[in-house]
């Protein structure tokens, strides 16, 4: 291809209306069709006359909304060109049938536009003209009238793509004006900012999308005019790598192409860093309490084949229940890598944080797979995994794509572009290095190396509270991670723990830690899962909140002496649990941190500063302590967030303090462990 003929639409161009139609006449003449099938489209001026004359007696048109900014853009824009000016110009096209190619050459087909009105008026907006076309004006088709396209079956055969010779057009075909002949998808041509801009029309067949983009690669270079193409994505084909960049709130949403290798996919991972660092874009940002956390995006990873014929998970059905089960059987898996937003209602649930029989349930469809599919015989049945596991997949709604394991392209009985052998593992946040999402992807390729070699025959473990009590906590999170660490070393896939210390220390940030008398104790954040509230009525809509008011530390002391020390939260005594290591002891405290307009129980006020009080209780005194705070303790309120990690972290060591504890005789009061909880000490919980 030739890199000039691309536009540069960072800058102004000089291009023309009269440069556009003389475009569209030659790339008609080049697709083998009348140029007169041309069309030239305005903005529906009539129309902004009828509502001004529609307006009431006592309302000034002159008088536009004008403190929106879009209104006085779109306002600029129009009078600037003149009413009366066209706003681009549209041809009619589509493909016709394989079966209609004359010996390999596409054949393109076009068609008038029987419209009531005498010219082409686009819809009223700021919207690329391509998608302003006034399609509900065209005639209209009774159901058996219609031309139905369907996309290829993605298990067929795929020849390779052809040469560019053999994308030279053969004799168009005209279709008349009845409405059963009239072409209803169009490429658009409009000129913005001195570019020409090329609106493509939705394609079933990724040979059509490159025959046309041949086709007008050949009359830029003829015309000698830098074009712009925009509209419909090319379809879906494995043949042709594509790279999607999609804004989204707060992130850009970069989707990559597959990879075939561990060489090409660290490639690719370190390409992406680097170029996002040199565009001045984050893979990391600071909350305004200092809290390290990551951009809000997905790291999602899809697994699968070059072809849905040679996907692993459609020809090995056991090779998902093994990932399930496995994901299951480790907490670790779900809660290392993801974000803030963890629980039942959050973007990505575990199987076992929805409906409780969903354990059971997911018991017997693993029981059918084994009936159904023979390891040894390696049966070709690839609906049967998904059919097996597509109600239960899902979130609390029932939505396929909002899950820990999204089977939604797995091979859904919707559609062929549902049928893709693709599995998405969602619970992976954006990591702020490229090694560490590298560990991720190594991660990910030895437990699929391994299922695939001797499948994971371990049953569904009912963890009950104990979900959202220990393994909120990082003590209990990094030790089973150790566990999967060790049970790849045996497997074959030598893994170092130590990869994974970054997570840890990203994930439970460390806040401080304070030693008296040989006792030491630490503060690190922990997990708390967030809830979504019930429908309330914001503004002329109803809107559900997330309820972010809680939060969760952990508590780790060593040196502790049974029956003598014991660690107080606000008075109250934690539930010390050992970890296995002498005199080392864990607990978790839940409290309310904020109090925001909408949470759960309003009147249970704000918990913080927590007070932790190391107590000897031998001397019934405090021996030392440290305080916590969830905002700066001198009441400052940060308008900004950090711009760096060290402006970070001294927002988060100064809501630590090493001193504070409670002064003179403390009489410690038994409560009874908290039966739901039994690792957390949760401070709205008043027994």
């Amino acid at each position: 291809h030739d890199d000039s003929l691309i536009a540069d639409t960072r800058t102004s161009g000089k291009t023309d209306l009269s440069l556009a139609r003389d475009f569209g006449g030659a790339l008609a003449v080049a697709l083998r069709l009348p140029p007169e099938l041309v069309l030239t489209a305005y903005e529906d001026v009539p129309k902004l006359l009828w509502e001004e004359a529609a307006l009431p007696v006592n309302a000034d048109p002159l008088q536009a909304d004008l403190s929106n900014p879009e209104e006085r853009s779109r306002l600029a824009r129009l009078l600037a060109a003149g009413l009366d000016r066209p706003a681009g110009f549209v041809l009619p096209l589509k493909a016709a049938s394989p079966t209609r190619e004359q010996r390999g050459a596409p054949v393109w087909e076009s068609s008038p536009w029987p419209l009531r009105r005498e010219r082409l008026y686009a819809v009223e907006g700021d919207s690329p003209l391509g998608l302003r076309l006034p399609l509900s004006s065209l005639p209209k088709l009774l159901p058996a009238e219609m031309e139905l396209e369907f996309a290829g079956d993605p298990f067929a055969p795929i020849p390779p793509l052809r040469g560019r010779s053999a994308l030279k057009p053969g004799p168009g075909r005209t279709r008349g004006s009845k409405p059963r002949e009239v072409v209803k998808t169009a490429l658009v041509l409009q000129v913005r900012n001195g570019h020409l801009h090329l609106f493509m029309p939705p394609f079933k067949r990724i040979e059509d999308y490159i025959a046309l983009l041949a086709t007008i690669e050949d009359t830029a270079r003829a015309v000698r005019t830098p074009v712009a193409i925009e509209g419909y994505a090319p379809p879906r084909d494995p043949r042709v790598r594509v790279l999607n960049i999609t804004p989204d709130p707060g992130v850009i949403e970069v989707n990559v192409h597959p990879a075939s290798s561990w060489r090409e996919l660290m490639a690719t991972t370190t390409t992406l860093y680097e170029e996002a660092r040199e565009a001045r874009l984050g893979t990391e940002k600071f909350m305004l309490d200092g809290r390290h956390a990551g951009t809000g995006g997905g790291n999602h990873v899809t697994l699968g084949g070059a072809t849905p014929t040679d996907s692993p998970l459609l020809r090995r059905p056991d090779l998902l229940q093994s990932l399930v089960t496995y994901w299951q059987n480790h907490p670790a898996l779900s809660y290392l890598f993801s974000g803030q937003f963890v629980g039942p209602t959050s973007q990505a649930p575990r199987v076992d944080e929805a409906r409780d029989d969903k354990l059971y349930e997911l018991e017997i469809a693993f029981q059918q797979l084994a009936k159904k599919h023979t390891f040894s015989k390696n049966e070709s049945l690839p609906w049967l995994v998904d059919r097996s596991l597509r109600h239960l997949l899902t979130d609390l709604t029932g939505n396929t794509h909002r899950a820990e394991f999204s089977i939604d392209k797995l091979y859904s009985p919707d559609s062929p572009t549902g049928r893709l052998g693709l599995l998405e593992f969602r619970a992976f946040e954006m990591p702020p290095h490229p090694q560490m999402s590298a560990v991720q992807m190594l991660l990910l390729r030895a437990l699929v190396a391994r299922f695939w070699k001797e499948p994971y025959r371990a049953g569904l473990i009912r963890w009950g509270t104990a979900l959202h009590d220990r393994w909120m906590l990082p003590h209990y999170v990094a030790a089973d991670m150790r566990d999967v660490v060790a049970e790849l070393g045996l497997a074959g896939y030598p893994f170092a723990k130590e990869w994974f210390d970054p997570f840890v220390e990203f994930r439970f940030p460390r806040f401080g830690s304070v030693s008296y008398d040989g006792v030491t104790l630490e503060l690190r954040q922990a997990i708390e899962p967030w809830h979504v509230l019930g429908e309330e009525v914001s503004g002329s809509a109803m809107s559900r909140y997330v309820d972010s008011s809680v939060e969760r530390l952990q508590v780790k002391v060593a040196g502790v002496t049974e029956g003598r020390h014991t660690v107080l939260c606000n008075g109250r005594r934690l539930p010390l649990t050992a970890t296995g290591v002498p005199r080392e002891f864990v607990a978790g405290v839940r409290f309310r941190a904020w109090s925001p307009p909408s949470a759960l129980h309003p009147t249970i006020g704000i918990h913080a500063p927590l007070v932790f009080d190391v107590v000897d209780a031998w001397a019934s005194r405090a021996i030392g302590g440290c305080t916590y705070h969830v905002s700066h303790p001198g009441g400052r309120n940060y308008a900004t967030f950090p711009v760096n990690a060290n402006e970070a972290e001294a927002r988060r060591v100064a809501r630590f303090w090493s001193h504070g504890h409670t002064p003179g005789p403390i009489a410690v009061r038994d409560e009874p462990v908290n039966p739901a909880h039994p690792s957390t000490l949760d401070l709205r919980w008043q027994p």
